[in-house]
């Protein structure tokens, strides 16, 4: 099914048969389409996404049943279901069509301050972390065990830890991994985003204005959320973000060795980055270890 492919035309079939009334808009590929779904421009106030992947399946019918639940709880804006598509045409799982929102993926240099875009996405966690998880789905395969436990991917760790030894400081990521497993999350299961990373943050004029891709959305955990404090933010920045979350240090050793173990798999080849994520993940390491 890596073989399957996702397309202009494909699209352009599947709006015609299930929602006729789109069918006179236009379908072009988003610029950054990201790597669990493709996604299209669909006229100029919409957007289609289609999972890539199987393992991508379970988190359209996720992202209907709870987004239109969290978005009116929370500050900032979030995707907005409009429709669910059904397998046609040779593809053969549902996909979604969203309400496009504007903004431009947060890099440093459209940022006016990164200590008050630090502080805006911390105030949007704490509004997310306090929303009522009640009922929600608990971390599994379907988030890819965010907001679950880190134990999951030990194996896969030290691993990545024995390909890099000669690379890095061995000792110090183990000690960073054994410390954070040896922590847990003690109270009730909060809702957990999965992927806050700049690349599902939106800026407009210079500050934070939305946070996209809740696919890997789950209850439990939040440390898998802090991760973006050693992937964008530095010094003042980084403080500035942790000082308005009330996390205890155990989140944070966890959230350390999530930071750790993406950037250790992705240094070790154990996935297919790109040349700009393949450099960013030793940034990445060196941030993590210098930060113990």
């Amino acid at each position: 099914m890596n073989q399957l492919k996702i397309d202009v035309e494909l699209v352009h079939q599947l709006i015609n048969s299930q929602f006729p009334k789109w069918k006179d808009l236009s379908i072009e590929p988003v610029a950054l389409s990201g790597w669990d779904n493709r996604t299209f421009h669909l006229g100029e106030k919409m957007l289609v996404r289609m999972p890539s992947s199987e393992q991508y399946v379970a988190q359209v019918e996720k992202e209907h049943k709870w987004l239109p639940k969290l978005a009116p709880l929370l500050p900032l804006e979030i995707p907005e279901p409009l429709a669910m598509g059904q397998p046609d045409a040779g593809y053969p799982w549902k996909w979604s069509v969203y309400r496009w929102i504007e903004g431009d993926v947060a890099i440093p240099t459209n940022i006016a301050d990164l200590c008050d875009f630090a502080k805006d996405l911390a105030h949007f966690l704490i509004a997310f972390q306090r929303i009522d998880s009640a009922g929600g789905p608990a971390a599994g395969p379907h988030s890819f065990y965010r907001g679950g436990s880190l134990k999951v991917y030990d194996e896969q760790m030290r691993q990545a830890i024995d390909v890099l030894k000669d690379k890095i400081e061995g000792d110090i990521a183990t000690e960073i991994w054994d410390r954070a497993l040896n922590t847990h999350w003690n109270d009730l299961p909060v809702w957990v985003h999965g992927d806050i990373s700049a690349g599902n943050l939106l800026v407009q004029n210079g500050k934070l204005s939305a946070v996209i891709d809740f696919g890997q959305l789950a209850v439990g955990d939040p440390s898998c959320d802090l991760m973006i404090a050693w992937t964008l933010f530095e010094g003042e920045s980084r403080d500035a973000f942790r000082s308005i979350l009330s996390l205890d240090s155990d989140t944070w050793d966890r959230a350390r060795a999530w930071t750790l173990w993406k950037a250790m798999v992705v240094a070790a080849g154990f996935t297919n980055p790109s040349n700009h994520e393949s450099a960013r993940c030793w940034h990445i390491i060196d941030q993590v270890l210098i930060d113990h």
